[in-house]
């Protein structure tokens, strides 16, 4: 029997179920999953079975062993407990891979609202706002520091860790709407992409049934 539960939204739009659910999965975690579509009225708002479930009325939500986790960085830090590993051993490399990672969680605000994450889509070319291209800079500066310093593929070594978890929908974000990017940042994007759990996301992602499509998703942008 599992030892919990991990509460997510839609694969094809949840960024941040996504980053709860790599880290479950790097962790080993044993539990089960349980998604709920998100639903949408015309004055948006949560989706109301989430919100009746969850502590922010949000998702992810990680429930372990008596353990209640929300807010993907938590969830993080509470896998990392399960798995050391998933941070850099290093103590200098371990504070700038949190750093990072805090920030994803906290900032980015142009790059979420022009360009918002859909596995399923080809935006190219849109979503292009200041605030998203100043966005985009700052990430890839980030990124080309850590796979500078640290050898790559992933942005501390070898291993796809949690920073890379957090990070894994920008590279999604970035593949749909296909912004003018560096080729270090493509060599990234794709062992992001090629990395088995990212696949997998993908691959179940695409696999929803059409009637969980939502309009305010799948529709471009003006260009």
């Amino acid at each position: 029997m599992p030892d919990g539960r991990l509460l997510i939204g839609n694969k094809r739009y949840s960024s941040w179920s996504m980053r709860g659910w790599l880290a479950v999965h790097l962790a080993g975690l044993d539990v089960e999953e349980e998604l709920i579509p998100f639903v949408r009225s015309e004055g948006g708002g949560s989706t109301p079975a989430i919100a009746a479930r969850t502590p922010a009325g949000l998702v992810p939500f990680l429930e372990h062993k008596g353990a209640k986790v929300w807010e993907s960085l938590a969830i993080c830090e509470y896998c990392a407990e399960a798995a050391p590993g998933l941070w850099p051993q290093d103590r200098a490399a371990r504070a700038s891979a949190r750093s990072i990672a805090a920030e994803m969680h906290a900032g980015f605000r142009g790059l979420r609202q022009a360009m918002w994450f859909n596995a399923g889509r080809d935006f190219s070319g849109l979503g292009r706002t200041p605030a998203a291209l100043a966005d985009i800079a700052r990430i890839e500066a980030i990124w080309a520091e850590c796979l500078a310093a640290h050898g790559g593929p992933f942005l501390f070594g070898p291993r796809f860790g949690l920073a890379d978890a957090m990070y894994a929908p920008v590279v999604g974000r970035f593949l749909t709407w296909q912004p003018e990017l560096s080729a270090t940042t493509r060599r990234y994007m794709e062992a992001v992409r090629a990395q088995p759990l990212v696949d997998r996301w993908y691959r179940e992602a695409l696999a929803e049934p059409e009637s969980w499509l939502l309009a305010s998703y799948e529709t471009p942008p003006a260009a």
